[in-house]
């Protein structure tokens, strides 16, 4: 008993400094965007979209500053249990769902009707920006009406669609590592990679009662 204690400990420990490493990466990806350039890093390939479109770089940077917060936020939400850090929780819990009820999720969502890699692109992160805004605004709903366990069970559907800013660029360097493909091929796949698989193994892990 002791050592599965141990062994769950251990395995928390390292989800932590994994978050840890690959926040840190997102939030150099994010940096790179201070100050306001529209013609640096991801924004290189998104140009007619810059010229002819004024309010993309609104969402864009909407998106990216916002993006960022709701990682850490959702994040720091979920590990105060470990320390029984109620108003904590709840604190960190509205920064989340507001951020991404009124901001992340709405641009991700127009952004998605733009993305590269065609129609089979656009679907997914389409779909994605819905489900993100739908899962957080559940697991608001549920809150509001004190039903916790599926206040929480929402709040896990709605982080694994939050964490497919760090898997969809996992599977980007893994696939072009592995295959070299075209680089509208590579949206193409991780437009779904970065969020299914996430879903499954939330969706898995509360079957099983493990979250």
């Amino acid at each position: 008993m002791l050592s599965a204690k141990r062994n769950i400990t251990f395995f928390k420990i390292l989800l932590i400094i994994g978050f840890v490493y690959f926040f840190w990466l997102m939030l150099k990806i994010t940096l790179e965007y201070i100050p306001l350039n529209p013609n640096i890093s991801f924004l290189m390939i998104k140009q007619t979209e810059v010229e002819h479109r004024p309010e993309y770089l609104y969402f864009f940077y909407t998106h990216v500053y916002t993006s960022i917060v709701v990682l850490l936020s959702g994040f720091l939400a979920i590990i105060r249990k470990d320390f029984g850090l109620k108003n904590f929780h709840r604190n960190m819990g509205k920064v989340y769902i507001f951020l991404i009820l009124l901001l992340a999720a709405p641009s991700g969502l127009y952004m998605g009707f733009f993305a590269n890699g065609g129609l089979f692109s656009k679907v997914s992160f389409v779909m994605l920006g819905f489900l993100w805004w739908f899962s957080t605004f559940k697991a608001y709903q549920l809150a509001r009406q004190k039903r916790f366990k599926e206040h929480k069970q929402w709040m896990w559907r709605s982080f694994a669609f939050t964490l497919s800013a760090i898997t969809l660029r996992m599977w980007k360097v893994i696939i072009v590592y592995l295959f070299h493909p075209n680089p509208m091929d590579v949206y193409q796949i991780i437009a779904w990679l970065g969020w299914i698989p996430n879903i499954l193994i939330i969706e898995y892990l509360m079957t099983k009662k493990l979250i």
